[in-house]
């Protein structure tokens, strides 16, 4: 009986011992730019950016067209741009897993230059923004079904460092 409570009061230790206030590693969205309090983020970073405006827009199958929905997102993208201007972006093309390779490569590619091309009408300089596709190569969401590809079909801004 000592001995299972010897235990228990060892174990109590240990999990008392664990940090629970500090890094929160793997919160506030993409490239690990976590930190901090959760809706804290620090102005002009890419986890501001997410939290506060957001970082992606989503596309229909076989679509590169800007939905309402993704034009209001990147209208407020274009807005917080503008309030960060020496901010550079860069937009990241990304297909579902249908398709082959370097269709899906090229899908990325235009949606990527949608999003591009309306931030620039929008006011925002050219020289700011690069793009990449990464097709299906990078999958938000893992999974053969319409929720997990309609995740897929995206463009995310992500803040140059």
């Amino acid at each position: 009986m000592f001995k299972k409570l010897l235990c228990l009061m060892a174990a109590l230790v240990l999990v008392s011992a664990c940090d629970t206030t500090g890094s929160n590693e793997g919160e506030g969205g993409a490239n690990g730019a976590g930190g901090g309090v959760k809706g804290a983020a620090r102005p002009g970073t890419q986890e501001d950016l997410v939290v506060n405006v957001g970082d992606r827009v989503f596309f229909g199958f076989d679509k590169s067209d800007l939905s309402k929905e993704a034009q209001a997102t990147l209208d407020r993208q274009a807005t917080w741009l503008k309030k960060y201007a020496t901010a550079k972006i860069t937009l990241e093309g990304h297909a579902d897993e249908r398709g082959t390779r370097e269709y899906n490569l090229a899908l990325g590619e235009r949606r990527a230059t949608a999003a591009k091309n309306y931030l620039v009408a929008a006011g925002i300089a050219a020289a700011r923004i690069n793009t990449i596709s990464y097709g299906k190569e990078r999958p938000a969401v893992v999974g053969s079904n319409e929720a997990a590809w309609a995740q897929n079909r995206r463009a995310v801004t992500v803040v140059a460092q």
